[in-house]
């Protein structure tokens, strides 16, 4: 099945609610990942109760009280001047692409999936905020990739599994190391279904909204009828407010967008506005490496059509993407240093408004 299906169905779930091995790893499981075949499977129920105690740190795939891949600091930026000034609650994408499984919810103590879990997303975009904030990531039973493929009814079940996993640990968060202090939600891919329910039960008409510098819920698409008082970002400096994006290649727009009846919220990454005017790649700072020891400036341009974020073709995943248009994988990569300069202004800005 092709990427274009894979994303027409993550949309119906927002209708409700060596170094250099690992990368190279984790590219290939992710180009996979969008060629996976849509073979008719069975559902069979998760029956398997498992305990999310949150208060373990095995539970964490990343937590301030323990060594992780979330404290990577790549060589390029290695002189930087760290200043901790808030806490990101950070929820990942999907990880859990096994093509024969018995249960639709992975589990918390599956090695192989945690490992996968630990060496490349937690390592490749949750490291994007450790420059500015104590990074809390949390393991949840996420569902099959294969579930993007089944309508809804069948798999909703399985999406409110993750998504409870995701609740308890941000309540167990909450009342143990929050403490008051200011709040960056952050996502990808089904990390962002799972975020942005969070954000509706957690903060939208709560008083906890007082404590939100920004959420950077990306790779999926976010209609603008989604939140009713949540507003999106319009500056690189805004506070209490969202910002998110789908990349994909200059001149491509896909069938399941073109279809799309609502009007998506798409901020550039390169000017954090939502005009649809073309940021050049003189703006962008740098993306992240293969062997995450390198940032090259310049990586792409951006410009928002329609309801997705076009960019120039990147020149630093090399064969990666020469035949790709859909640069879901890189969402967060190609504007690594964008992404992570603007977690600075506008934490900075949340301190001087309070």
């Amino acid at each position: 099945m092709n990427v274009d299906l894979k994303m027409r169905n993550y949309e119906r779930f927002f209708s409700l609610r060596d170094t250099n091995r690992r990368l190279i790893k984790f590219i290939c499981f992710l180009l996979w990942m969008n060629r996976i075949d849509a073979q008719p499977v069975t559902i069979i129920e998760d029956k398997k109760k498992e305990i999310n105690e949150y208060h373990q740190l095995d539970r964490w795939a990343a937590h301030p009280d323990k060594k992780d891949f979330s404290d990577s600091i790549c060589k390029s930026i290695k002189n930087e001047k760290i200043e901790i000034g808030a806490d990101v609650f950070f929820i990942h994408p999907t990880t859990y692409t096994k093509k024969k499984f018995e249960n639709w919810n992975a589990s918390l103590t599956d090695r192989e999936i945690n490992e996968k879990t630990d060496k490349s997303t937690i390592l490749y975009q949750a490291s994007v905020f450790n420059g500015s904030c104590r990074i809390f990531a949390p393991r949840y039973r996420q569902v099959n990739i294969k579930a993007f493929y089944i309508e809804r009814n069948k798999t909703e079940q399985y999406f409110d599994t993750a998504y409870n996993d995701i609740k308890n640990a941000f309540i167990y968060y909450l009342e143990n190391y929050n403490h008051g202090r200011p709040i960056i939600i952050a996502s990808h891919s089904q990390g962002t279904i799972h975020a942005a329910r969070l954000l509706k039960e957690f903060f939208e008409n709560k008083e906890l909204i007082k404590q939100l510098v920004c959420a950077y819920i990306i790779g999926m698409p976010i209609p603008e009828n989604y939140f009713s008082t949540l507003p999106v970002c319009k500056d690189s400096t805004q506070t209490g407010c969202f910002v998110g994006w789908r990349t994909f290649k200059k001149n491509y727009e896909p069938t399941f967008v073109k279809k799309e009846k609502f009007k998506s919220i798409v901020v550039n990454p390169l000017s954090w506005e939502i005009d649809n005017k073309k940021i050049s790649n003189e703006k962008n700072v740098g993306g992240i490496l293969f062997n995450y020891d390198k940032i090259i400036p310049k990586v792409v341009n951006a410009e928002i059509h329609n309801n997705i974020l076009w960019t120039s073709k990147p020149n630093i995943f090399g064969k990666i993407f020469i035949r790709k248009k859909n640069y879901h994988i890189g969402d967060i990569n190609l504007f690594y240093l964008n992404i992570r300069e603007n977690v600075k202004c506008r934490i900075k800005k949340f301190y001087s408004n309070n």
